[in-house]
């Protein structure tokens, strides 16, 4: 099984970024946890982060009849983008949204996610860990268990 991990805007910021709301972990440390537990499920993970939409839905697209699985953080873009919505819907990969915050008890803008219409399952508020049950999502669904 191949998981591509798909990081929005400033979460490269990650550990410098509000650590009171996104913790002190920094990005590269998030990466190394993610390979480690890919490598420990047996499957393949490739990153990709930009602060930018439109690359963002250029690796969505590319993405098709390569990658089993999406784990998306889209940071902001999860309450104002539809074209991020609209690529994951158009490939038709199984796609988990991941977010660190809990954004349901954060800003009322927060309580949008676009991206949720598209995805299997959405992790929010376990911090970087959601990311690994994100990719737990996935492998299960791979092997056809119920989520």
């Amino acid at each position: 099984m191949k998981i591509l991990v798909i990081n929005g805007p400033n979460l490269n910021m990650l550990g410098i970024r509000e650590p009171g709301i996104y913790g002190s972990e920094n990005y590269n440390s998030l990466l190394e946890k993610i390979s480690s537990h890919a490598k420990e499920k047996g499957v393949s993970v490739d990153f990709f982060q930009s602060n930018h939409e439109g690359a963002l839905v250029d690796k969505i697209q590319e993405a098709y009849g390569i990658f089993d699985g999406i784990v998306i953080n889209p940071g902001a873009y999860t309450h104002t983008s539809i074209a991020i919505l609209d690529a994951v819907k158009a490939v038709g990969i199984p796609t988990v949204e991941v977010h660190i915050s809990d954004v349901s008890k954060r800003e009322d803008f927060r309580q949008i996610s676009y991206i949720r219409l598209g995805c299997v399952a959405s992790v929010i508020g376990h911090g970087t860990d959601g990311y690994l049950e994100a990719m737990d999502i996935l492998i299960e669904r791979s092997h056809g268990d119920d989520c």
